[in-house]
């Protein structure tokens, strides 16, 4: 055991300042944590600092060889750790031999039709109804439509902003004509009640930690509003009561019933109406460039995978039964 590890933070608070100074999402805070415990626990809760690439090595093939997880979840872990090594404990792993990898099966995405997502978006109720219409109509992820504001939204070039999206990028994409005036009147009301709330009765919103310091006055601001505001509060870094914006859980949950009272006899989830989005721009013949712009896709092949949906990877190749 290091002599000083008396002296200093625990690990918790280590890690809480690293991630945070480096500006990652709340969500993938929770997650790292998450795998970080696990790790201790799984090696008798022996400290990091005690353990390397053989105790890593030994813990990721556990998770593929025994309980099974997904390659995507078993990447998850090790970024987890390879953040802890690098940004907490300063002793950055080395390379890691003889790990079983999970296999990551080549799964084509569940896709709906327009009339399929249509007939599910029609058995939302507000607001879950609007969000659903916004990932099918932009393209956007359930987290991105989840974390906009006002400001995000200009009605003037008729785009949506997407800030600090996958990999913590920003990006531009479609607004959807036909939602401007339920977007209009959700923004105005907002705005209305914002301006009539004295601020000193104002319940201020979450802030990322740079702006919150930069922009004291931000958070209770209408501009910086979420279009989806969570229906209570809750308390932030700081222990101030503050609203957040709407859980992506209830939209799940929502998107679930509404599959299930239209009918449509397909896994479909939040993210199909993603897929879906791509397919039908590719159908009316968008650029894949543009689709992968709009999706937010840093590798051209993640988008051309709907090509292969859509059986556009044939050359043109007809089934004899059709000549």
């Amino acid at each position: 055991m290091h002599k000083d590890r008396a002296d200093r933070p625990r690990l918790r608070e280590q890690f809480r300042e690293s991630i945070r100074v480096r500006h990652y999402s709340t969500r993938t805070e929770k997650t790292y944590w998450y795998w970080i415990r696990y790790f201790i626990r799984f090696h008798k809760m022996r400290h990091p600092e005690e353990m390397a690439e053989r105790e890593v090595s030994l813990f990721l093939t556990w998770l593929a060889t025994r309980r099974h997880v997904a390659a995507a979840t078993q990447n998850q872990a090790l970024n987890a750790l390879v953040f802890l090594y690098r940004h907490v404990i300063h002793q950055p792993l080395g390379e890691m031999e003889n790990i079983s990898r999970a296999k990551r099966p080549a799964k084509l995405p569940v896709v709906l039709s327009h009339a399929e997502a249509i007939c599910v978006i029609e058995h939302l109720p507000e607001p879950h109804r609007l969000i659903i219409s916004l990932i099918y109509g932009s393209g956007m992820r359930v987290t991105e439509v989840a974390r906009l504001r006002i400001k995000d939204i200009d009605f003037n070039n008729k785009t949506i902003t997407v800030r600090n999206g996958k990999g913590g990028k920003d990006r531009t994409t479609l607004l959807p004509e036909p939602l401007i005036p339920a977007l209009s009147a959700l923004i105005r009301a907002t705005t209305n009640r914002i301006n009539r709330t004295p601020t000193t009765e104002r319940v201020p919103v979450s802030m990322p930690f740079a702006l919150e310091r930069k922009y004291p006055f931000a958070n209770i601001s209408s501009q910086w509003q979420w279009l989806f505001p969570s229906s209570s509060v809750c308390q932030d870094h700081n222990s101030v009561w503050v609203r957040h914006h709407i859980h992506v859980s209830a939209v799940q949950k929502a998107v679930r019933q509404a599959v299930r009272k239209a009918g449509i006899n397909k896994p479909a989830t939040s993210h199909t109406f993603r897929h879906s989005f791509a397919t039908q721009l590719l159908l009316n013949g968008a650029d894949i460039r543009t689709v992968q712009e709009l999706l937010g896709h840093s590798d051209l092949n993640t988008t051309q995978i709907y090509t292969h949906v859509l059986g556009q990877g044939f050359a043109g190749v007809k089934s004899p039964i059709a000549q």
